[in-house]
């Protein structure tokens, strides 16, 4: 499905990222493989892993090459899309999939938690976004395919900068999709379900954390794969400003924000009239402090 195109992964060298990689080379896609090669919470830095996926799909007969910029700076997110036109001299698909964690409760979360969580996911997603933007204005096609999360379209405990950034890039993408749609660009966002390395650092000290853990650790990364790959090709050349989710063999596709009810009051409202009669009217309309696993409270099929 995606034979003579040019895919760039961020956050390629592990996880959910690696399987996109691999599923779009195994599409026939050239790869650039991004990945910073830092821990989990965004220390350290190594080639290893980036370049390690790059010989997988050389191995099986694919094109690819590696990039270590970080996302999170706007040079080096501009490095990123330069080498993939140094590699293949094109580029057809984004998939913003790097990312880091830091959780912590909101009353105990720092200035730097907040900000290096932000920075990759959100400012990384943008700035590799904006650097191809050009390039697939000029051609008059592309694709990107974000990553969010139910932490931000639904709600998690601890989270406040992952599902910040993870709800800011539905916002993004939706904003890409209608800036970019005259030039036939497209943008949609998964938010994935699986076992990762990310998620791996999810508590386990309560029970109900240890029952979400291991419903996750059941559902592969690898499955995530397809539908990235399927928006990536011109088989969804109609699909744009979307939000799906994937949960082991469950595809969803998730609501955005419309009203729900309004209330009129002739001579407008006081204080007074909102609580007796507007909160009132909206009340049963109102949403529960749900998270993730409310919502999605079934094994996965």
């Amino acid at each position: 499905m995606l034979e003579g195109k040019v895919v760039l992964v961020t956050g390629a060298g592990g996880g959910i990222g690696r399987d996109f990689a691999l599923a779009m080379a195994a599409a026939g896609a050239k790869v650039l493989v991004n990945d910073l090669g830092t821990s989990v919470k965004g220390e350290g830095a190594s080639g290893g892993p980036a370049q390690q996926v790059v010989e997988q799909i050389r191995a099986a007969g694919g094109a690819a090459a590696a990039s270590t910029d970080s996302v999170a700076d706007w040079a080096s997110a501009n490095r990123i899309v330069q080498a993939a036109l140094d590699s293949f001299g094109r580029i057809d698909a984004v998939v913003n999939n790097a990312g880091i964690l830091r959780d912590r409760f909101f009353f105990n979360m720092s200035v730097e938690e907040w900000r290096s969580v932000i920075d990759v996911h959100l400012n990384g997603s943008f700035y590799v976004a904006r650097a191809a933007a050009p390039h697939f204005k000029a051609q008059e096609s592309g694709c990107y395919v974000h990553m969010t999360s139910t932490s931000g379209l639904v709600g998690n405990l601890g989270q406040a900068n992952y599902a910040a950034a993870k709800l800011g890039i539905v916002g993004l993408s939706k904003s890409i999709a209608l800036d970019m749609a005259k030039y036939r660009v497209r943008s949609n966002c998964i938010a994935p379900f699986a076992w990762s390395r990310m998620v791996g650092s999810i508590p386990t000290e309560t029970p109900d954390q240890q029952a979400r853990v291991e419903k996750l650790k059941s559902m592969q990364t690898a499955k995530i794969a397809p539908l990235a790959v399927y928006l990536a090709s011109e088989a969804a050349r109609e699909v744009s400003g979307q939000i799906f989710g994937v949960r082991a063999n469950e595809i969803f596709l998730f609501s955005q924000n419309r009203p729900l009810r309004s209330v009129h009051r002739d001579g407008g409202w006081t204080p007074e009239t909102v609580a007796s009669h507007a909160m009132l009217a909206l009340r049963a309309h109102f949403y529960a402090l749900d998270r993730t696993q409310d919502v999605f409270s079934w094994d996965p099929l």
